[in-house]
């Protein structure tokens, strides 16, 4: 889910941007510091939606930078159990699919892909034996994330299902939903 986040951070400003607007060079420090930063807590962060509050610059000793006392708000996609998300497949390997979810990749595991036995040929399709549901690169699929790992905060993981109803390739859910009605 994306989120919108409001921080308070003191923000180093060095003297290379003191000619510039400080609202412009607060952002541009910002983005420096925040751009692709993630934590457990903030999630994934995107970009920072703006400035709200700029308080007093101070100059410490021997640095030279302006410090300010800052509030901004940053734009974060921060995914949550139980989530359905809308993404694309990247990459079919044997074990299953990488599909690209906002800004990350999750994985689904080839027992989650469908409610078929599963098989995966070499041209990286994976096909249902019963259904003859096929899943290939560039598919759009919704998707329901069963595990999140931020252990490694360079790489998060991200598990995800698609062996439910309305889940699984766009074609798939549209199909099951006109056999419902019948």
């Amino acid at each position: 889910m994306f989120y919108k986040i409001k921080v308070k951070d003191h923000v180093r400003v060095p003297p290379n941007n003191f000619g510039k607007d400080l609202n412009l060079a607060i952002i541009e420090e910002v983005r420096n510091q925040y751009g692709g930063y993630i934590s457990k807590d903030l999630g994934i962060v995107i970009d920072v939606d703006r400035v709200d509050e700029v308080g007093e610059g101070i100059i410490i000793p021997g640095d030279g930078a302006s410090y300010y006392s800052t509030t901004f708000s940053l734009l974060s996609y921060k995914p949550e159990l139980q989530e359905i998300v809308k993404g694309k497949i990247k990459d079919i390997a044997d074990f299953g699919a990488f599909i690209t979810v906002g800004p990350i990749e999750g994985m689904i595991h080839i027992s989650q892909t469908m409610n078929d036995f599963v098989s995966f040929s070499k041209d990286k399709v994976l096909i249902g034996k019963e259904t003859k549901r096929s899943l290939k690169v560039n598919d759009k699929c919704h998707a329901r994330v069963i595990a999140i790992s931020f252990k490694d905060t360079t790489n998060p993981k991200i598990g995800l299902t698609m062996r439910q109803a309305g889940l699984g390739r766009e074609d798939w859910v549209v199909e099951d939903i006109k056999k419902e009605k019948k």
